[in-house]
C-alpha cells in the first residue's frame, strides 16, 4: 500500500461516496431550495475547500497550536496569521454559504457544507471555529431579529467585517442555564442595559475584525427565575454612534488556559462595569432558551463534525506513518537477516487502523445523515416530509455530536499508539490532535447532557414518532443492503438490536410517565452509549449496500475495488464486534442496575 504524499485531512473518495453513493445528495436539487445547484456546483465548493483546507490552512495549525492567544491591555491578541486567514476563509463564502441569496448566501445544502468544512475543521478547527460561530451568530439574528438588527449586526457578519459568539455560560452556573444572573434593563431607543459575567467564551475577543457580537442569555428586570426567565440580546462590543463605532462596556477580563484548541480564545467577559453596556432584543422576550436553541444544535453539529475531522486527519497521519515505517518481522518470519517489514503488516496495528477507519467513516456518514435530514426539514416538498425529517434530525442531533466527540477520543489515542514512541512526543502531530479532540465531549453540553437530553427529550418526543422514523430508516436500507447483496445476517442483527432498544425504551419511557424519572434517566449515559453504537451500525450497514452496488457494477479498476472491500471489512468489524454490546447495554439499562446512584460522597 502507497501512503500519500502529504496528510489529506480526510479521504477524498469516502466523501464522495458519503454524498452520492450512500447518500443521493443530487437529488436535493430536485427542491426548489437547491434548484439552481447540481452536483457540478457541489463538486466546485467541495475543491475549493479542500484545496484551501490542505494548501493554506493546515501549514498554519502547529504554529497557531505552539503561540496562543495572548491577554494583554484588556485585549485579545489571536496569532498574526488570523489576520490574513480569516478574510481568505470569507471569502471562500463559507459565513453564508448555506443561507438565502437574500442575505448574501449561496443556498447550498447543509449535507454538502458539512463535508466540505470537516476539511478546513481537520486542517487548522480554531481557525475555522472563529467562522462557524460568527456563522451561527448571524443566522440566530436572521431568524429571530428585527430588520434594524439584521441591517445593523447580521450583515456584518455576514460580510465577514464582524465576528459573532454564543455566550451562554456563566461562573456560578456551568451547564446550568436556569441559573443565569446577567440582567437586562430597558434602557432609551429600544435597547437593554445590560450587567453580568459570562464565562469560556470562545472566539470572544480577537484583533482581526473591527468588532464581535455576542448573542447572550440575560434575564429582563422582573423576569421570572429558571429557563422561562431568559431573554436573548445580540451584545457588540462597540456599538453603532452616530455612524461610527464606540465603546459598548463589555470587558474581557481573563482567558482561560486551554490544553487543546489554542488558536481560538477562550475568555471571561463582563458586561456593563461602567453602567454603559447596551444589548438589543432577538425574537421575544423571555424565549431566549427556546431561540438559543438553533444555534445550539447547529454549534453541536460543528462539534461532532470537529470530532470526525481531529479524527480523522490523526487517522490519516497514523495510517501513512504505518505504510512507511518499517520495524520489525511477521512472527513466523525468524531469519534476522531478512528486511524489517512496514507496521502496517503486522496484524494489531491493522487492528488499531481499522478501528479508527469504523470511527471516522461511520461518525461521518451518521453526521451526514443528520445534515441531510436537516436539509429535507427546512426545504422538504411537503409539510408531512418535512415534519419526519425534522424530528430525525433531533433525534441525530445528540448522537451526532457525541459519538465522534467520545470514539472520536479513542481514535486519536489509537493514532499515538501506532506512532509509538514518537507519538507521545510534541515532535510528531498526534498528540496535539488528542489534546484537541478532548474538548469536544465537555462543550456545547457534555456527553452526561446530550444522554439526558436523548433519553428525556428525544425519543420521546411526539409520543415516540421521532424513534419510530429511525425504526423505518432502518428497516429500509437492510432492505437495501438485501437487494444489494450484503450477508443477511448483517440486516437481521440490526434490526433485532433496534427492536431490543425500542422495546427498552417504551419500558423506560412508562417509568418516567408513571412517575419514576430517576429510574427512567438513571442509565442514560449508558443508553446514548448503545444508540450511537446502533446508529452508527446502521450507517455502516448502508455503506456496505453502496460498495455491494459499487462492485456489481464493475466499473472500478483495482484501486475502486479495494476501496469497496475496505468498506465491506469496516462494516463486517462494527457489525460483528461492536453491535452485540447493544444486548449488554440493554440489559443493563433494563436492570437499572444502582451502584453509582446508590453511591454516597462519603464512600468515595
Amino acid at each position: 500500500m502507497t501512503a500519500p504524499a502529504s496528510n489529506p485531512l480526510l479521504s477524498d473518495r469516502d466523501v464522495d461516496f458519503q454524498l452520492h453513493e450512500v447518500l443521493d445528495t443530487e437529488s436535493l436539487c430536485r427542491l426548489p431550495a437547491f434548484a439552481d445547484h447540481s452536483r457540478e456546483t457541489f463538486t466546485l465548493f467541495l475543491d475549493s475547500t479542500r484545496r484551501f483546507a490542505r494548501d493554506v490552512l493546515a501549514p498554519t495549525y502547529r504554529l497557531m497550536d505552539a503561540e496562543p492567544p495572548s491577554f494583554r491591555d484588556g485585549r485579545v491578541h489571536t496569532h498574526p496569521l488570523m489576520r490574513a486567514l480569516y478574510p481568505q476563509l470569507v471569502e471562500l463564502g463559507l459565513l453564508s454559504a448555506t443561507r438565502p441569496v437574500e442575505v448574501g448566501g449561496q443556498q447550498l445544502p447543509l449535507t454538502v457544507y458539512s463535508l466540505a468544512s470537516a476539511y478546513l475543521m481537520a486542517a487548522n478547527l480554531s481557525a475555522y471555529a472563529f467562522i462557524g460561530l460568527t456563522a451561527g451568530a448571524a443566522h440566530l439574528i436572521e431568524a429571530f431579529g428585527t430588520p434594524w438588527l439584521k441591517d445593523t449586526l447580521m450583515a456584518p457578519m455576514y460580510s465577514g467585517e464582524w465576528t459573532g459568539t454564543m455566550a451562554l455560560t456563566e461562573p456560578q452556573a456551568g451547564s446550568s442555564l436556569a441559573d443565569v444572573r446577567t440582567r437586562a434593563t430597558p434602557a432609551e431607543h429600544g435597547s437593554y442595559r445590560i450587567s453580568g459575567s459570562k464565562i469560556f467564551i470562545s472566539g470572544g475577543d480577537q484583533d482581526f475584525t473591527q468588532n464581535v457580537v455576542h448573542l447572550t442569555l440575560a434575564r429582563v428586570d422582573g423576569a421570572p427565575p429558571g429557563t422561562r426567565g431568559l431573554s436573548l440580546f445580540a451584545i457588540p462590543a462597540r456599538r453603532l454612534e452616530g455612524g461610527r463605532l464606540v465603546d459598548n462596556d463589555v470587558r474581557v477580563t481573563g482567558a482561560i488556559h486551554k490544553i487543546g484548541w489554542k488558536g481560538i480564545p477562550s475568555l471571561a467577559l463582563n458586561y456593563g462595569e461602567g453602567g454603559d453596556c447596551h444589548g438589543w432584543l432577538v425574537g421575544q422576550e423571555g424565549k431566549g432558551l427556546t431561540h438559543m436553541f438553533q444555534m445550539m444544535n447547529e454549534a453541536r453539529i460543528m462539534v461532532g463534525l470537529n470530532g470526525v475531522a481531529t479524527a480523522s486527519v490523526a487517522y490519516q497521519e497514523a495510517l501513512a506513518y504505518a505504510c512507511n515505517r518499517p520495524q520489525g518481522r511477521l512472527a513466523w518470519e525468524k531469519d534476522a537477516a531478512r528486511p524489517q517489514r512496514p507496521i502496517v503488516e503486522h496484524a494489531d496495528v491493522r487492528r488499531m487502523l481499522l478501528r479508527q477507519k469504523t470511527i471516522v467513516e461511520g461518525g461521518l456518514s451518521l453526521l451526514a445523515a443528520a445534515a441531510w435530514y436537516a436539509d429535507v426539514a427546512a426545504h422538504g416538498a411537503t409539510p408531512e416530509e418535512r415534519e419526519r425529517a425534522g424530528l430525525l434530525v433531533d433525534l441525530l442531533t445528540p448522537l451526532a455530536k457525541t459519538f465522534p466527540a467520545e470514539k472520536g477520543f479513542e481514535a486519536n489515542t489509537l493514532a499515538v499508539q501506532v506512532h509509538g514512541g514518537y507519538g507521545y512526543s510534541t515532535e510528531y502531530l498526534p498528540e496535539a490532535w488528542l489534546r484537541d479532540q478532548k474538548l469536544n465531549s465537555i462543550h456545547e453540553g457534555t456527553t452526561g447532557i446530550q444522554g439526558l437530553d436523548l433519553l428525556g427529550r428525544k425519543v420521546v418526543a411526539a409520543g415516540g414518532a421521532a424513534l419510530r422514523a429511525f425504526g423505518e430508516e432502518v428497516d429500509a436500507t437492510v432492505e437495501r443492503a438485501r437487494q444489494a447483496g450484503v450477508d443477511p445476517a448483517w440486516g437481521e442483527a440490526l434490526e433485532k438490536a433496534t427492536r431490543d432498544v425500542m422495546e427498552l425504551t417504551l419500558e423506560l419511557g412508562a417509568a418516567g410517565m408513571a412517575g419514576d424519572v430517576e429510574r427512567m434517566l438513571r442509565h442514560s449515559a449508558d443508553y446514548m452509549e448503545l444508540f450511537s453504537v446502533l446508529a452508527v451500525a446502521w450507517r455502516w450497514l448502508a455503506q456496505a449496500a453502496a460498495a455491494r452496488e459499487g462492485l456489481s457494477r464493475g466499473l472500478e479498476g483495482q484501486e475502486g475495488r479495494d476501496f469497496y472491500e475496505g468498506k465491506l471489512a469496516a462494516a463486517q468489524y462494527w457489525l460483528h464486534t461492536e453491535l452485540p454490546r447493544v444486548g449488554l447495554l440493554v440489559t443493563l439499562c433494563r436492570t437499572g442496575e444502582d451502584s453509582y446512584t446508590r453511591m454516597k460522597p462519603g464512600w468515595f
